[in-house]
């Protein structure tokens, strides 16, 4: 029971929180998919992060069915949409089945396609795919970075359930995770909610099964209308501010009452219903503290103490404990690793640092991404990788540590985070010099003074042409000196001065010349 209990608020947890952000003008669920349209202007890694921040991606048209779900998307709609089909790199090729293109899933699997007849094959052409109903929903190449009128989302998940069975005189009215909301809907995602009316009564989808509320206070506040707790034996339970209590059908509205027997426990957070009598209970992340005795009588009302969720370890390195809730902290050395902030992930934030390393193997040693490992003297140390001497940017590229930001000359502005294009006039210009990437302003480059490198990877002097010639006639000058002696003392003559008579000299200058020549 424990571990169905944890899978559902994990599964359900991680669901509710892809219905952030914008709200979708119409949407439609059929199997394990559904898809949505946003009527807003965005370019289009401003649509594709908008789908991945809800857990989808730019809808993917790769068979009849889904363009006939695009065609019902867009009926009535006007303008052009994006959809997530573009040209990653390279040129376009005519001759293959998606000219080149590639989905925004990093495959090119298909069967079926819409180009348009005016589909340009040129390596100068756009590189993103919009589609319009007054095209008859034909792919038609779009530049990137500007604006179109909207884009549609896909959305994969799994155990969906059926929609709910409705009497005569109900209406039930669903809203799955991605904002989809409507009545008739066949397949939900789970975490998608439903009410029925008129009695109010509140569901949500979980492994193929609608459970009644109220359900985990973690999740939309257990589909309670105004507070949700939990009962000492774990069981969540909705309450309602003084003056009001639970109506008993539906067990999460509230209702008016002249008589409210939770007034007189007076209880610190809120009560609910045990048998014939009312006892208290404690907002999630809290639990009911003993009654304490003072003199003369006992402790009226029911007191909440914090729980210390610290002590179940729930950080991978710090804990701090706080009133209903805590908070993870990282070792030094370490950052919160922003795909999940109960996780820390290796920092360093300067040019070089110590390499991390296993205390029992000195030879397994790690570095933050973005550095590499060096071995001196004997330690490990990890140094800032120059990613801009790799040719990451289209023009300008400034490195930082542990990573790098692409920048444009004036007249540019930065697509993709690292390709740069010319200004239109309308897009304005700066005041000259680079241009920050396009997420934001440049980042404050920190100020760090350059530090010698180590021995190994010092590199040797340079040598220019000119050096290397006087250095290779000194050499021979020499050699032709020794043997000139030699052979006068070996002669019998040893007569120095003929070593430098003008005929010798113009022998032995040939044999240099010559020697200079097959040397360089």
């Amino acid at each position: 029971m424990k571990e169905v209990t944890g899978l559902f608020v994990f599964v359900l947890t991680f669901l509710a929180g892809r219905a952030d952000g914008i709200e979708p003008n119409s949407g439609f669920c059929i199997g394990t998919q559904c898809f949505t349209v946003f009527q807003e202007p965005s370019d289009f890694t401003a649509a594709q992060t908008q789908c991945s921040d809800q857990g989808g991606h730019l809808m993917t048209v790769r068979s009849t069915v889904s363009h006939d779900i695009l065609s019902i998307l867009l009926g009535n709609s006007t303008g052009r949409f994006w959809i997530g089909l573009h040209l990653t790199s390279g040129c376009p090729d005519a001759a293959a089945a998606l000219k080149g293109f590639q989905w925004v899933t990093k495959d090119s699997v298909s069967d079926w396609f819409n180009w348009a007849p005016s589909f340009d094959s040129s390596c100068s052409s756009h590189r993103c795919v919009s589609v319009s109903p007054e095209d008859d929903l034909k792919w038609i190449q779009e530049p990137c970075e500007e604006d179109v009128d909207g884009f549609l989302c896909e959305y994969s998940f799994s155990d969906p359930c059926k929609d709910l069975t409705v009497a005569d005189g109900e209406t039930v009215t669903y809203r799955t995770p991605m904002g989809i909301v409507g009545e008739d809907l066949l397949s939900l995602p789970p975490g998608s909610t439903a009410i029925r009316m008129p009695a109010k009564t509140k569901y949500i989808c979980f492994s193929e099964q609608w459970l009644q509320a109220p359900w985990s206070c973690e999740i939309h506040l257990g589909g309670c209308e105004y507070k949700c707790a939990v009962t000492p034996n774990n069981v969540p339970s909705c309450y309602c501010p003084p003056g009001q209590t639970i109506n008993p059908a539906n067990k999460v509205t509230c209702e008016a009452s002249a008589d409210d027997p939770c007034l007189p426990l007076r209880c610190a957070h809120a009560c609910y219903k045990k048998g014939d009598s009312y006892a208290c209970m404690c907002d999630h992340g809290f639990k009911l503290a003993d009654k304490r005795k003072c003199p003369g009588e006992n402790f009226k009302g029911g007191l909440c103490v914090d729980v210390d969720e610290c002590a179940s370890a729930p950080c991978e390195h710090r804990c701090a404990n706080s009133p209903g809730g805590y908070t993870c902290s990282c070792d030094d050395g370490y950052k919160e690793d922003p795909k999940s902030s109960n996780k820390c992930i290796l920092h360093c934030g300067k040019e070089e640092c110590a390499a991390e390393c296993d205390p029992n193997d000195q030879f397994q040693c790690f570095c933050p991404e973005g550095y590499i490992l060096e071995e001196r003297e004997g330690h490990s140390f990890c140094i800032d990788l120059d990613e801009c001497s790799s040719d990451n940017c289209d023009q300008g590229c400034k490195n930082t540590f542990g990573s790098y930001v692409c920048t444009c000359y004036a007249g540019y502005k930065l697509v993709e985070e690292f390709r740069c294009v010319k200004r239109s006039e309308g897009d304005g210009d700066t005041d000259g010099g680079l241009e920050g990437s396009g997420a934001g302003t440049t980042p404050n480059m920190p100020t760090v003074s350059a530090a010698p490198y180590p021995e190994p990877t010092r590199q040797p002097s340079v040598v220019t042409v000119g050096g290397l010639v006087g250095i290779i006639v000194c050499t021979v000058f020499v050699i032709v000196l020794v043997v000139c002696l030699a052979h006068h003392i070996l002669s019998g003559r040893g007569k120095m001065k003929d070593c430098f008579s003008f005929d010798s000299s113009q022998q032995w200058w040939n044999v240099i010349t010559k020697y200079i020549y097959s040397s360089t």
